[in-house]
This record gives C-alpha cells, sequence and structure tokens, in this order.
C-alpha cells in the first residue's frame, strides 16, 4: 500500500508516513521529558560532563536528579536513530526535488544543533540554579532551536503523506500564494516568539515559584526582583501578538486545517491560564506544553501550505 507522492507518479510506501509521524511522536516525547529535567532542576543530574553521565556510560548507584537526565540523554539517543533511519528512508523512497527530502535534511542539521545546544548548557554550566543572563538567552536559543527542529520533522511527515490539496481552492498546487505568504511567516515567527519567551518564563516559575497568585503578579514588576521573574510578563504579551498574527493567517485560509490551528490556539491560551493560576505546578506546565507542540506542528504545516501549496505537490518547481 502506498501514497501518491506526486504528478510524477512516484508512490510513497504508507509505512514510510507513518513512521515519519512516530518519529514526530517520539520527539514530543523527549521534548515533554527535557520540560521534566527542567522542571525537577535534575540538568545537572550528570555533572559536568557531556555525553558521559558522571564520568560513565551508565551511571552507578544514581540518585533521582541522575536517572531522571540520564533517561533524557538516553531518549535523545534513540531520536537520533530514529532521525537517521527516516532520512535514508526518504532518499530511498522519493525522487530528486521532493520536499520531504530537503524537511529531513533540516531535521538532521537542527537535530546536530541541538546536541550542541544541549551539551553547552551541561558544560557552561547553565543548569540547576544557575539564573544567569547568559542561561536565559541560551534556554532562548535552545528552544528556539527545538521547534525549528519538531517543525522540519512535522514538514517531512506532513509532505510525503500528501495531505488533501482540495480543502481549500487557495491551497492546490495552481494557486497564487503571493496573498499568504507575509501572514504565514509573521504567524511562524510570533510563535516561534512565543515558545522562546514560554521556555523563560517555565524557567522562572520552576526557580522562584510564586505563594500566591497576588505575590507573584507583584513580582513580576519589583525592581528587586531576579531578571527571569521579571520577564515572565514578556511571555502573555507575546502570546497575545501571536494569537493575533494567527488569526489573521486562519482567516486568510479559512480551511479545515486552520481551523484545527485556531482549536489548538485557544486551548493554549486556557492552559496558559490554568498555569498561571494553580502556581505552575509541573504536571500542567507539560500539559501546556505539550498542547504547545501539537499547536507548534498544525501551524507549521498551515503554514507550508499557505507558502508552498499542498502535500500532493510536495515537488518544488
Amino acid at each position: 500500500m502506498a501514497t501518491v507522492a506526486a504528478a510524477t507518479g512516484k508512490r510513497v510506501p504508507k509505512a514510510l508516513v507513518s513512521y515519519a509521524w512516530v518519529v514526530v511522536a517520539y520527539n514530543v516525547l523527549v521534548i515533554l521529558w527535557g520540560a521534566v529535567v527542567r522542571a525537577t532542576g535534575s540538568g545537572a543530574g550528570c555533572g559536568d560532563n557531556w555525553p558521559l553521565c558522571n564520568g560513565d556510560f551508565f551511571p552507578h548507584h544514581p540518585r533521582l536528579a541522575t536517572i531522571i537526565e540520564f533517561a533524557h540523554r538516553s531518549m535523545s539517543g534513540i531520536s537520533t536513530v530514529l532521525v537517521i533511519g527516516l532520512v535514508i528512508w526518504v532518499f530511498y523512497a522519493v525522487g530528486r526535488g521532493h520536499r520531504a527530502r530537503r524537511a529531513a535534511v533540516a531535521s538532521v542539521l537542527l537535530l546536530v544543533t541541538e546536541a550542541l545546544l544541549g551539551a553547552a548548557l551541561v558544560l557552561g554550566g547553565f543548569v540547576g540554579e544557575n539564573i544567569s543572563t547568559a542561561r536565559v538567552l541560551m534556554q532562548s536559543i535552545h528552544f528556539t532551536n527545538t521547534m525549528l527542529f519538531l517543525g522540519a520533522l512535522s514538514l517531512t511527515a506532513w509532505w510525503l503523506g500528501g495531505a488533501s490539496a482540495s480543502e481549500s481552492p487557495r491551497l492546490d498546487s495552481n494557486a497564487d500564494h503571493s496573498n499568504l505568504a507575509l501572514p504565514a511567516w509573521i504567524a511562524v515567527i510570533a510563535t516561534i516568539a512565543v515558545g522562546a519567551t514560554g521556555s523563560v518564563a517555565a524557567l522562572a516559575d520552576t526557580l522562584f515559584p510564586s505563594p500566591s497568585l497576588l505575590e507573584g503578579l507583584a513580582a513580576d514588576f519589583a525592581s528587586t526582583s531576579p531578571l527571569l521573574v521579571r520577564m515572565r510578563w514578556i511571555h502573555p504579551a507575546a502570546a497575545v501578538v501571536g494569537l493575533l498574527c494567527v488569526v489573521w493567517l486562519v482567516m486568510k485560509v479559512r480551511s479545515r486545517l486552520a481551523w484545527v490551528v485556531a482549536g489548538l490556539l485557544g486551548l493554549q491560551f486556557v492552559l496558559g491560564i490554568a498555569d498561571v493560576l494553580l502556581l505552575a505546578p509541573t504536571w500542567i506546565q507539560i500539559v501546556h506544553l505539550l498542547g504547545a507542540d501539537m499547536y507548534w506542528i498544525a501551524l507549521v504545516c498551515l503554514a507550508a501550505e499557505a507558502l508552498w501549496g499542498s502535500a500532493t505537490a510536495a515537488f518544488a518547481e
């Protein structure tokens, strides 16, 4: 069984499409476990060693923080194998010029930078109780790279799957996408900014938990508060701007996928409000991040269709 890859008639095995989405789902789990590492303060669980854990390949008599951090590193290693396997299969199954090839290559490159940034966090000491400005910057860069990596994997699966081109007349292979390019790019860039600021806000909630909602809000604007705390307000502000940008794209496209994006965006605001009202316990942070990943995947696919046409026309000109 196979799905049509493009007008050339070459077909993509359904097994490959399924495998690509499995790789996407697995990396969402890796991202969520990374949030557990951050929320539990386990980033220094393997000491200042990388890729070894406390100087060993397998930690001996590990404490809980070591188990959590080692599990994350192990999951990342499995992700590397899965992504490399995906790239090899994509190059074997689809012809030259197929956009899935380019997305798969981008995934590998971003996976490499993801590993390097993770190593920089550990070796630079930007883990645990570190509250330096450098950590804030590194946290933002790392999460931005994570979003781009997940986006590239999602596009690989999306273009391999050849999603329906009939959802909207503006999304077929012959459509003029010039009127959609600006809102698509702005929506993506704004959402990346929301994600980066969200990672900083989550770090602030972890290192400086608020005893109450009112005290937390007061600390956000107190001149004596740490920089991380005073930056928390940037995330909700960025989220409002991101909302307006994505709504602009959704109203321009008005496809079924666009309404899915709108629904997931609404869910994110509900989860974000719950995160604030509940004083950011670890479980709601993880659920909020899961919703963010689902929303980001859908948005990337929508933006790709707005910019380049439907996945059934995934061969570049």
